[in-house]
This record gives C-alpha cells, structure tokens and sequence, in this order.
C-alpha cells in the first residue's frame, strides 16, 4: 500500500484494517506466538516485510530482538544498549516515537539491510511503563505519510497491551504449573504420613481410609503400636481445607505420636497435645480428634473425644452413638477430657469418621447423616471402603466440601478368633 494515499476512502479502509489486525493479535495469549503473529499480520495487512519487536529486558536498559526482520548485522536476541546505538535505543530512551525519513543522516542508526532508507519506532508501553519498541522499516525515502504514522502509534498500542496480557497469562500459567507441582508433592509427603497398612492386633481387626476434598486436606488417621499389645488408634480433623489444613494436620500429628510413646491414657494424652496446641495454634483454627487404645488382653478399647463426631458402635443390640462427657476442640483453650472405656463382644465394630461422611449432600442438598451410617454398618459386611462407597452413592457425583475419613475397630467373632488360635497353634 503507497504511503501517498490520503484520501478519507483509505484511511478509512486503514482504520478497518487496523481493528483486524488488532482483533487478531489480542486474542492470542501465548508470548512467543503472539511476536511472530504481530510481525506476520503487520507484514501481511500493511505491506511491509520489515516490522520487528524489541522487548526491554527486566531490570536492565536493553533492547532485544524477540520477533520479525532481522538482516545480517540484527540477527534475532541482537542487544541494543538504551540511549545509545541503533534509532530503536534512541525510541526507547526518549519514550517518544522516532522517524527517519532517511536513515543515513541519522548518526546513531544500525544497518540491518543495505538498502534500508527510512524507519520508524514506536515505543511500548503499558501503564507508562516502557516494555519495548514497535519497529518498521521502509526501502524507500520518507516511506511514512503522517497519516501512516499515527496509524502505526495506534496499532503500537495494541501491539503492548496484548504483549502485557500475554506475559500475564504466561505468569499465571507457570505460576499454576509451580502450585500444581508443589500440591502434587505435598499430597504425596501427606499420603506417606498415614499407615501404609493396618497393624495386626489379636483378636481384632482394624482398616482405615482418607480421602481429602483436594489434593491435601486436614483430615488424618493413624495406628500407633504402645507395647504390651495394645494399640492407639487416631482420628483427626484440622478446621480448614488445603495446604494450610495440611500443614497443621502433620504438626499435630508429630505432637500426638510424641506424647502417645509416653503410654499415658486418652484423656491425658490429648489434654497434653491441647496444651502445646493452644500456645502456638493460629487463631479461628482447632483441631477435633479422637484418641483410643485398644487392648487385646481384657477385649476393651478406651477413647476419650476432643470435640470430634461421636463414634458409632455397632453389636448385637444395634448401632448407637459413643457420646463423651467432655472436651472442647483442641488448639482453643484449656480443656478436660473424659476417658470412657467400652467393651468389645465378638463381632462387634466401632466406626470413627470425619464430618465429610455425615455433611456429604446430594443433589437435593440433603446430609447423608448419622441414620445412613447406623443403617449401613449395621451390616456385618460393612468395612470402611463401602461406607465411603455409600456415601458417593448418595451423593451421587455431587462434589465433596469436605474430606472425607473413616476408622473401624472390629473385634472378631467367636469363630474367626477360634480358626486364628488352630493357625497359631
């Protein structure tokens, strides 16, 4: 297109040309396409065959080539020092366009092609912030018409806006990839803190499953062998989701597993644990747990209740609730805790569980409750793994708002404890 039209039909026609070219290059957010589409749809709309983006680089007065014509002497990554060689560096410098109508009376100019003869450009800037220079080249003298000119300013500040959004976008992406890494591997540190499998305890048997809501959570179980037989038996669930759910959920657990090799009962174990967690606890956070040891020898677990779900018990009578006479949340103030010590009959099972299991919804915004669980581990087939099951049942693909946790205590019955005495005899 001749830099000698003037006419309204063509500026016109300029104009429209402009919104497309603009239209294009801010709906791309990748940086490096982005560059070669800017110089591509300049070349191709315009027709000019030498357009170029420099890009400042941070912290530094310098120039670099990122994308378009480059000629022997400008190859792509050619540096240019602010203020000093090239018209580009003398742009950038000023913050104010520059043209040459002939390039070999300017005294600072840097040849890219022979046969250059007028150039001009435009710096970049977001904010007022300078990010770069616009660049266009011309074998002709005096190639840009002032018309031309201002067309090229405005299509230069297309040009930094969506240079800008596309470095957001790639920020914000990298940013998200590092956070991803980062949940990936603290979902992993978090796995590797729950029992791998379930101890053996005579004349019982114990499983576990955690499920968090995301890739971490503050919901953790745990079996921790005392000596003597006997077995502690944890479950606890931090206020909050995420990683700073997690992040207390392992301290809390390094504090309980100290104090539980002291082989103290229940109730003095987590008024211990309460203690510590009250001096350094966030504020608005707790924790709720339930703390139980199991003892083969007189067929008895005992648990004391830090303001966590009461358990359910399940024997020949039914199921019911495993109500505590007391505890507050841990990590809030000082509290007393009750042991209470509950007898377990052949084939009778006791369920922990976090409030995930009783809070799940359906698409009826419906809780799954404390019936649902009574109905459904009334079952003596009923294990850990099926109650989960159960309540994705319900929910029925309704997104969990909360992690999800469940322990059983199960003591075997009369003919399972018969065959386990043949096999060790």
């Amino acid at each position: 297109m001749s830099a000698s039209k003037t006419s309204a039909g063509s500026y016109i026609e300029d104009l429209y040309l402009l919104q497309r070219v603009a239209q294009r290059i801010n709906s791309t957010l990748d940086p490096d396409t982005l560059l070669d589409q800017i110089v591509g749809d300049v070349s191709n709309t315009f027709g000019y065959n030498r357009v170029g983006v420099l890009l400042k680089e941070p912290n530094q007065d310098e120039l670099v080539i990122a994308a378009g014509w480059t000629g022997e002497l400008c190859l792509k990554g050619t540096r240019f020092k602010i203020g000093e060689s090239g018209i580009g560096a003398h742009a950038a410098a000023s913050g104010e366009t520059f043209y040459a109508p002939d390039v070999r009376k300017v005294p600072f100019y840097v040849p890219g092609e022979e046969d250059t003869r007028s150039e001009i450009d435009i710096p970049l800037k977001v904010r007022g912030e300078l990010i770069g220079i616009f660049n266009v080249e011309h074998t002709e003298v005096n190639a840009f018409s002032p018309e031309r000119i201002r067309l090229l300013e405005a299509l230069a500040g297309h040009v930094a806006t969506a240079i800008a959004n596309a470095r957001m976008f790639q920020r914000e992406r990298l940013e998200n990839a590092r956070m991803a890494r980062e949940l990936e591997e603290a979902r992993a540190v978090q796995g590797s803190l729950l029992p791998p499998t379930a101890p053996a305890a005579k004349g019982f048997e114990l499983a576990g499953v955690c499920r968090p809501c995301r890739e971490v959570g503050g919901d953790w179980y745990d079996f921790i062998p005392l000596g003597g037989g006997r077995l502690a038996v944890v479950l606890g669930d931090v206020s909050g989701k995420g990683m700073g759910a997690a992040l207390l959920m392992s301290s809390t657990r390094s504090i309980l597993r100290l104090h539980a090799a002291r082989g103290l009962s229940p109730r003095a174990i987590l008024s211990e644990v309460n203690r510590f967690l009250v001096e350094d606890m966030p504020a608005s956070r707790f924790v709720t747990l339930i703390y139980a040891v199991v003892s083969p020898a007189t067929r008895t677990f005992t648990f004391a209740n830090a303001g966590h779900v009461p358990p359910v018990f399940v024997d020949s009578d039914g199921a019911r609730l495993l109500e505590a006479d007391a505890g507050r949340p841990l990590g809030l103030m000082e509290s007393e805790f009750s042991d209470h010590e509950i007898e377990m009959t052949p084939g009778s099972r006791a369920f922990f569980y976090s409030d995930g299991i009783t809070e799940a919804v359906n698409s009826s915004l419906e809780q799954y409750g404390t019936d649902r669980i009574f109905h459904h581990v009334f079952d003596q087939t009923a294990t850990v793994q099926s109650l989960l099951d159960d309540v994705d049942r319900f929910s029925s693909g309704n997104p969990a708002s909360d992690d999800m946790t469940v322990v059983m205590i199960a003591r075997q019955a009369r003919r399972d404890e018969a065959m386990a005495g043949c096999r060790v005899a």
